[in-house]
């Protein structure tokens, strides 16, 4: 049988790189960097075998776009290759009673990874319908048999963007009770923190350890302002006022709406798109996205926090 190792050389991926991405998941969630080897032994002789359902309820896809756009290593590469995804709305190849059996034979095996992507509706169950039933019903029959459950981005976390709608949006931990929900808000998920979390999951069979909100400490430990490279524009009170000012493009975004005061999150240190940039540097305030409070707590976004009621 081909093992992980052999499939990731087909894929183009060295053992190399393999051992890379291990490591830099020692450091992020602060395991002795001595154990990247065993964890890579381990990773690789369950990666091959952990079945995935990934369900969608009410968002955008970002979150699976941002999967499906991330580097070093690409989705394929890891994810979707060896960790054996069974369903996914957006991916997979099979549709309509084909991939709703395939849903089907997973949940009745159990011993899978569940992950939620977009938030669950409340208010009435016919916002969110999957094959003619309420998404709830499903997305709580998945995760009774599910060894993990993984909430994507902020919508899945805390119900996002939609909560401040009318469908009553809420996250999974609001419905699923007393089952451990992990979290990895963001807007959208940042892939790096999935695939660190999975790799740390399936060679350590426990889940690291997290905060008072369910999200792996290592990537919410301290706030965006901690380490945000503005941050000494602000110790200065130099603060940017004018957008088209070329000489105070760099001064702190608080005036201009940034909510990184408010917001755990190591953005700043672990930039996206394979190191290549990140809110603050491309002149964005945070917006907050891996809180609770986004978007509606923080909303207007771009206005000074101490000028929003």
């Amino acid at each position: 049988m081909e093992s992980g190792y052999q499939r990731l050389a087909r894929r183009g991926v060295s053992r190399r790189d393999f051992l890379k991405l291990c490591t830099f998941t020692c450091a992020a969630l602060g395991i002795d960097l001595s154990l990247a080897p065993q964890i890579a032994e381990a990773a690789e002789a369950n990666l091959s075998k952990k079945p995935v359902i990934w369900m969608q309820g009410q968002g955008c896809t970002g979150c699976s776009e941002s999967l499906l756009s991330s580097v070093d290593p690409g989705p394929e590469e890891i994810i979707l290759d060896l960790l054996s995804v069974r369903y996914h709305p957006t991916l997979m190849a099979a549709s309509g009673e084909q991939a709703i059996q395939s849903l089907e034979d997973c949940i009745s095996q159990g011993h899978y990874i569940l992950v939620l992507e977009g938030s669950i509706p409340t208010a009435d169950p016919r916002y969110c319908f999957v094959e003619g039933k309420p998404f709830m019903e499903q997305f709580k029959l998945a995760a009774e048999k599910a060894e993990a459950v993984i909430a994507v981005g902020s919508c899945a976390c805390y119900g996002g963007i939609p909560r401040a709608g009318f469908t009553g949006a809420v996250g999974a931990q609001e419905v699923l009770g007393g089952v451990k929900v992990v979290n990895l808000p963001s807007c959208p998920v940042k892939p790096d923190r999935l695939v660190g979390l999975l790799l740390y999951y399936l060679s350590h069979n426990a889940l690291p350890k997290l905060d008072g909100l369910n999200r792996p400490e290592a990537y919410y430990r301290y706030t965006l302002h901690d380490s945000c490279y503005r941050r000494w524009h602000y110790e200065k009170g130099e603060y940017l006022e004018d957008w088209n000012n070329p000489d105070t493009l760099d001064w702190c975004l608080y005036h201009k709406g940034c909510k990184g005061q408010d917001t755990y999150t190591n953005c700043a240190n672990a930039w996206w798109n394979g190191g290549a940039n990140f809110c603050g540097y491309a002149g964005s305030p945070c917006a907050g996205c891996s809180q609770p409070e986004y978007y509606e707590g923080f909303a207007p976004l771009f206005v000074n926090p101490k000028e929003v009621k």
